[in-house]
């Protein structure tokens, strides 16, 4: 257990049809993506784009509710790596310091813009290393291929995702509040600050949604409370997802232990 932790294998199966889903899906983009990409560079260097791609799939197909693979992060974190990239290859002679500040520069502006999206960082890395191919398109480079397959892989991602009620992408749409629920039966305001509070103390970016955090937090305490038969005080909570309409109807009310 020590070493897995060491290691940071996930410990938390999946399903067989999460797994199918995911692989497929990958599968549909990147051959899309392939047949965009192979126009407009020659094979050397779209290579790089289409890896860049790649990386964004595993995000979109893998882990489609986590903050970094949402469409902000997915198109910003792609078109300002690029026009980074762009720059840096134009402006700097050694290839060694551009491509160090391409991507340096990419993280730093995706943090302060909110849309961290790590294939950015080799879609930066791809503008100053592509080659000469790269280097003539200039910024034409950041809206074709860049950002049109950016798009191709949003639209992909809504389309392949939506028929799995579980995995809606973007997270927004598996947001599902029942219209016959009164407002009492939300997460109060008080639980929200605290979650907040304990994400901003990690002092780190965290990859999970809030709605995600809050859903567990409501859970874990009442799996606490229960546990210890002790008193704790009601939490009431919206749903976040299709996934969970079943135990928000019999359990209406979460318990949270001071």
């Amino acid at each position: 257990m020590r070493a897995c932790k060491w290691l940071g294998i996930e410990l938390v199966e999946v399903s067989w049809a999460e797994k199918t889903v995911s692989a497929v899906g990958s599968c549909l983009a990147i051959f899309c993506v392939f047949c965009v990409t192979r126009y407009s560079l020659p094979a050397a260097a779209a290579a790089g784009v289409i890896g860049s791609m790649g990386a964004t799939a595993v995000l979109l197909y893998a882990v489609p509710h986590g903050p970094l693979s949402q469409p902000w992060p997915l198109i910003g974190g792609h078109t300002i790596s690029a026009i980074i990239g762009v720059c840096c290859a134009h402006s700097v002679d050694n290839t060694a310091v551009a491509t160090a500040l391409a991507v340096g520069l990419a993280i730093g502006v995706m943090y302060q813009c909110k849309c961290i999206h790590p294939p950015g960082g080799a879609t930066a890395f791809t503008a100053v290393m592509g080659g000469s191919a790269v280097h003539e398109l200039g910024f034409t480079f950041v809206l074709y291929p860049v950002l049109l397959n950016a798009l191709v892989m949003l639209v992909l991602a809504i389309v392949i995702n939506y028929p799995f009620r579980w995995r809606r992408y973007p997270a927004f749409l598996v947001r599902r509040f029942d219209e016959a629920e009164p407002e009492s039966l939300q997460v109060s305001e008080d639980v929200h600050k605290h979650v907040l509070a304990s994400i901003r103390s990690l002092e780190s970016f965290v990859d999970v949604s809030e709605d995600d955090l809050l859903y567990l937090a409501s859970d874990i305490a009442a799996r606490v409370g229960n546990a210890n038969g002790s008193e704790a005080v009601a939490v009431q909570r919206s749903v976040s997802s299709d996934r969970w309409n079943d135990v928000a109807s019999d359990e209406p009310e979460r318990a949270l232990t001071p």
